[in-house]
């Protein structure tokens, strides 16, 4: 430790905070006080502190969590020097300051998640990521053993997103209570409903927050939902009054916004929430959008009735819609009205539950990934099947055992070898949809239909993709999306002035197929 670090490990230590003299880019930055226990710190007390380097600020909410520590996280965009003041109406809180350095970040922390090139996302140091998510509604709410089951099944899978609620859910084949409750109870918890809504439970929170850490470190975004309707007065939470909402809005997003994995959905199945007015979740967009310092992802999932998707703090489309990727050229439909990525988050659930969102078999999942892909957009999982234990994946977690997601781990391959602008629609007229980026790369997905023989005819690229097709050399490969094999088409496709730059082998050439479902052929430009 050299004398300038020493010194101020020593002021820290006067001062009484608690903060470490370093921190990764995109990591978390932590200063902790003691203040004031009398009154209601949760009520009375406001903290914050500004970060600054330059011109950059930025302003972030502290909170109260418990036993007299109050807590600001600070998730710094760029490496170097950082100071910090901090503001209170408690003088024990107000004016205390600091400096730290920010370095580089790890090999496998690439920031946050954002939108990129319209309708695709990207890291924040530029790496594409392809969404591939999954849903377990309230499995950080089970006992230890089935969150670490969870967790270790996660760590093997192919997907990179979990949708989960804040608050515990209470619906089939989900009647147990909660580890932990938000709230304090008035009554000790004789009852389920007469909560102190003053008073947050600040181990509630602690546990969820390391539940996300938990995610970051297996490269996994936490799609946090704010809201739910699975509740109908059991507990109340689904109608809380307006400023407990408010409160509770705010208290989440300073204690979770510095994870860099965060996503927020303000609400599943929105609608359903007969409580809440559509204004209700305006203004909750409005708080996020606000008090989140760095705009992390921002949707609304809808039941029957889609929000409002233009609004401006809508990153991207949350849609719950199978039929749109049921049949292929349907998918990218919601692109071309938003303008904005579009995730099917619900597309109903590989199982065989009595429910019909839950009967989907595995190749109808799979199926449903590969149209929404073809289309620009990205897909979510879930599965539904029986259990003697009531241990359903879509709500508790556990183990996945359903055929789909080693389908999806090939398809995950796919993606990341996918160029990096991401995937777009370039044909969807035909009975077997194009995506891809026109000139150099092609993804035709058969679905359900059973070819025998491909003609190798592709759309003309738009003037400006390429100064001239001809000359152009391509590749091709055949990729079973069930069977999860590659097969190289022998050779190369050259196009030349006499197929009319109409990416048409006039000559008759063409890809013969195996007369299966669920062939794709992939098509990449051979780089000069």
């Amino acid at each position: 430790m050299n004398k300038i670090t020493y010194l101020f490990a020593l002021m820290l230590l006067a001062t009484g905070l608690h903060a470490a003299d370093s921190v990764e880019q995109w990591g978390v930055y932590e200063v902790a006080l003691n203040g004031p226990t009398n009154g209601d710190p949760f009520l009375d007390v406001k903290f914050s502190a500004r970060f600054t380097q330059g011109t950059n600020v930025v302003e972030a909410n502290g909170f109260y969590d418990g036993d007299g520590i109050y807590r600001v996280r600070f998730m710094p965009e760029t490496t170097g020097r950082w100071t910090y003041k901090t503001a209170s109406n408690a003088r024990k809180l107000n004016g205390k300051s600091g400096e730290f350095a920010v370095t580089k970040p790890a090999a496998k922390n690439h920031g946050t998640v954002g939108v990129t090139n319209t309708f695709h996302f990207a890291y924040a140091d530029g790496t594409p990521y392809e969404e591939l998510g999954t849903t377990c509604y309230v499995w950080q709410l089970q006992d230890e053993a089935l969150q670490e089951q969870t967790l270790k099944t996660l760590a093997a899978s192919p997907f990179n997103k979990i949708r989960f609620c804040v608050f515990p859910k209470r619906y089939t084949w989900n009647t147990n209570e909660p580890i932990l409750y938000p709230f304090a109870s008035r009554d000790d918890f004789a009852t389920l409903t007469n909560w102190d809504f003053t008073q947050f439970n600040v181990k509630y929170f602690q546990h969820l927050e390391q539940r996300v850490a938990d995610l970051q470190k297996l490269g996994i975004e936490a799609d946090i939902i704010l809201f739910h309707p699975y509740d109908e007065g059991h507990w109340g939470f689904d109608r809380m009054p307006a400023a407990v909402d408010d409160r509770y809005l705010r208290y989440v997003i300073a204690r979770l916004a510095a994870y860099r994995n965060v996503w927020w959905s303000l609400a599943n199945e929105w609608d359903f929430m007969k409580e809440k007015k559509e204004s209700d979740f305006v203004r909750f967009g409005e708080i996020v959008s606000h008090d989140d310092p760095y705009h992390h992802l921002l949707s609304i999932h809808n039941g029957q009735k889609i929000f409002n998707q233009t609004l401006p703090w809508i990153t991207h489309a949350s849609i719950q819609n199978g039929a749109a990727v049921e049949e292929p050229g349907r998918a990218e439909l919601y692109r071309d009205v938003y303008r904005k990525p579009v995730v099917y988050d619900e597309v109903k659930y590989e199982g065989n539950i009595e429910n019909r969102w839950g009967q989907l078999s595995a190749e109808e999942l799979v199926f449903r990934f590969w149209n929404a892909t073809i289309a620009g957009t990205y897909c979510g999982h879930g599965e539904t099947y029986k259990s003697a234990d009531q241990v359903l994946w879509w709500s508790k977690g556990g183990v996945l055992k359903g055929e789909s997601p080693a389908r999806l781990a090939f398809l995950k391959k796919v993606l990341d070898a996918a160029p990096p602008e991401g995937i777009e629609p370039i044909d969807k007229w035909q009975d077997s949809p194009i995506g891809g980026q026109p000139g150099k790369y092609y993804l035709i997905y058969f679905g359900k239909t059973s070819p025998t023989n491909w003609v190798f005819q592709l759309p003309k690229p738009p003037l400006g993709k390429l100064q001239s097709a001809d000359g152009l050399k391509f590749t091709a490969e055949i990729l079973d999306a069930w069977n999860m094999t590659v097969t190289p088409v022998d050779g190369t496709f050259t196009l030349n002035k006499k197929s009319g730059y109409s990416f048409a082998d006039r000559d008759g050439r063409s890809i013969a197929l195996s007369g299966k479902p669920y062939i794709a052929i992939r098509i990449r430009r051979v780089e000069n």
